[in-house]
């Protein structure tokens, strides 16, 4: 996570807590700011340090919030949001995870009736005392009750959205010590799987010099707090994130890769190939054991004891691989397995018979079918978001603003005269733009809980493509209605077909395999949307509908030109489930496109 967004976090946190006091006009400036700080290209570090007057450029961001950016780079801390945390001692992010609880009911159940955790509230929710507050009733208190597990479930975890650069932030600060004691340093664990979510960050370093690495890890000014520190291991936390390190010897720093990347049930698969081999894979190497005792030793020594070094029992045998990643599954006769699909789904045996997947890689990418402008909800002009598309490096971007309707915000969604309208506001914007990119005309429509299309069929069979996604009852099964939305005869697009927000809400239930079945029939590509906060489909689903014959699209969901960045991660997200670029509609260029629309 930046600097940026951990300083668009704190102002996210003012306007809770300043709305939960009652305190009006001011939330809002906070959270238009929070918008802007997390979203400005250049980092706020670079602006504090040419003197600190470059943070007013930030837009909607004043003299006084911006002595709190300061206040933050320089300290670490805002003291005026300290204080507001003692004068409400409440756990605002987790409470406000739990469905239907806001800010303003936070701050009503503090003062009646003392609630200051999720624990807390269980128990008033329990014992049914929330119903007794004026402007609740029983179905209020239920519904409460109902979000805390997946709230608690929700907060173990964080996004990897978040912990992503994070992670990358602190292995760019280790990695960069002076002394040169790091030879090499890579992130491990469910984040370098490319997980949706993460329990903590794995940082793994090859040196020589131990303890110099653990002296710079626990030094990094971005850490909240230490929480150990031995000569080859430490674990800080940073933004409410645990963050492990583990220092290796250089020539086993690739078995400790394979090893701590997991996931756990992968690493039994690799380590019973090798015990079928009479090897022996941990995350000190592979090591040849045939000729092992049957007391378990070794008629060789290398002249060390187990007394002298505990782990030694962990490398008898002949050691014959280590170094590299690569070289651990060659000595089990596997090709290297790509991280993402090591979870024990079955990559071992496509591996052993040469049909592992070709995954798809980022730079395979050629376009963005899902962008948003400020004709709907978006913060940019039309002709700033093609030239930004264009200048990011896509050959095509397709404009799709929402339609009005259902779960979209108020005075947002466009009706059917203004997108006709639009259709001349973008050919007009890609004439203005100076760059090679090709521009299609489309529209995001609501699929109503019937599965229509929120959109009008003269307004549909006028544009390049529409992509059709749930924004409202996102409860329950919806197969029946996404399968109506598919067989639409102008649907191209299924977008974010859950509509999950990961940490927030589940989404609809979904019978995945008829979906996809449905989308192959039809031609009708489904999405896996790359925003962190979504990542819908989810691996697993992506790796259904390929087996379904589906094509599916990344596409970022970009409301701000900073958010075509966010498409890695639905392109590892599409990874996890095993696509390939064939399997990937906006992997093929602006012609194959066209011809895939026209089907």
């Amino acid at each position: 996570m930046s600097r940026n967004d951990e300083l668009a976090d704190r102002f996210e946190e003012f306007a809770d807590r300043l709305e939960a006091t009652g305190v009006e006009y001011k939330p809002q400036s906070y959270r238009r700011a929070a918008e802007n700080v997390r979203a400005y290209p250049e980092s706020v570090e670079s602006l504090v340090a040419d003197g600190g007057d470059g943070v007013e450029a930030i837009e909607g961001v004043g003299e006084a919030l911006a002595a709190k950016i300061v206040e933050y780079v320089e300290t670490g801390a805002i003291e005026e949001l300290e204080e507001l945390r003692t004068e409400l001692p409440v756990d605002m992010a987790t409470l406000t995870s739990v469905e239907g609880v806001g800010p303003k009911t936070v701050g009503t159940l503090y003062d009646e009736l003392g609630v200051e955790d999720l624990d807390d509230l269980e128990t008033v929710a329990r014992e049914e005392k929330i119903r007794e507050i004026s402007g609740f009733g029983a179905t209020s208190e239920e519904n409460i009750l109902a979000g805390i597990e997946f709230a608690r479930q929700a907060n173990e975890r964080s996004l990897l959205g978040d912990a992503r650069p994070l992670g990358e932030a602190l292995m760019e600060y280790v990695a960069g010590g002076a002394d040169g004691a790091v030879e090499r340093c890579e992130l491990g664990g469910s984040l370098r799987r490319w997980r949706e979510t993460i329990g903590d960050v794995d940082l793994l370093v090859a040196s020589d010099d131990p303890g110099s690495v653990v002296e710079r890890f626990t030094d990094w000014d971005r850490a909240d707090a230490v929480i150990e520190a031995g000569t080859s291991k430490a674990s800080l936390r940073a933004n409410g994130v645990r963050m492990d390190l583990r220092v290796v010897v250089p020539k086993e720093f690739g078995s400790a890769l394979q090893y701590f990347t997991g996931s756990r049930d992968h690493n039994i698969g690799v380590r019973n190939r090798a015990i079928e081999r009479d090897l022996k894979v941990n995350e000190y190497g592979v090591f040849d054991v045939s000729e092992l005792g049957s007391d378990g030793s070794s008629d060789e020594s290398d002249g060390v004891s187990d007394v002298d070094d505990p782990e030694s029992g962990q490398r008898v045998g002949e050691r014959v691989a280590g170094e590299t990643e690569a070289g651990m599954y060659e000595a089990v006769d596997l090709p290297p397995i790509p991280p993402e699909l090591r979870e024990d789904s079955g990559e071992i045996d496509a591996a052993a018979a040469g049909d592992l997947p070709v995954l798809v890689e980022l730079d395979a990418v050629r376009g963005d079918l899902h962008v948003h402008t400020d004709w709907s909800d978006g913060k940019h002009s039309i002709e700033e978001m093609i030239a930004d598309a264009a200048e990011f490096g896509h050959e095509y971007v397709c404009i799709t603003d929402h339609a009005s309707g259902p779960g979209i915000v108020a005075d947002t969604g466009l009706a059917d005269d203004d997108l006709r309208e639009q259709r001349g506001a973008i050919e007009d914007a890609t004439a203005a733009v100076d760059a090679d990119i090709d521009v299609l005309c489309g529209v995001e429509a609501n699929i109503d809980a019937d599965g229509g299309v929120s959109v009008g069929d003269e307004v549909l069979d006028d544009l390049d493509l529409v992509v059709a996604s749930p924004h409202s009852g996102l409860d329950g099964d919806g197969t029946d209605r996404l399968v109506t939305a598919i067989e639409h005869p102008h649907v191209d697009v299924i977008g974010h077909p859950t509509g999950r927000y990961l940490n927030r809400r589940p989404g609809l239930d979904l019978d995945f395999e008829r979906v996809a079945h449905a989308a192959a029939e039809h031609g009708v590509a489904l999405e896996v949307n790359a925003n962190p906060h979504r990542l819908d489909l989810s691996g697993g689903a992506v790796r259904t509908a390929i087996e379904a014959g589906a094509t599916i699209t990344v596409d970022t969901d970009a409301h701000r030109p900073a958010s075509y960045e966010l498409l890695r991660y639905g392109v590892h997200t599409a990874r996890r489930g095993w696509a390939e670029v064939d399997d990937v509609l906006n992997a093929r260029d602006a012609a194959g496109l066209r011809a895939f629309l026209a089907d």
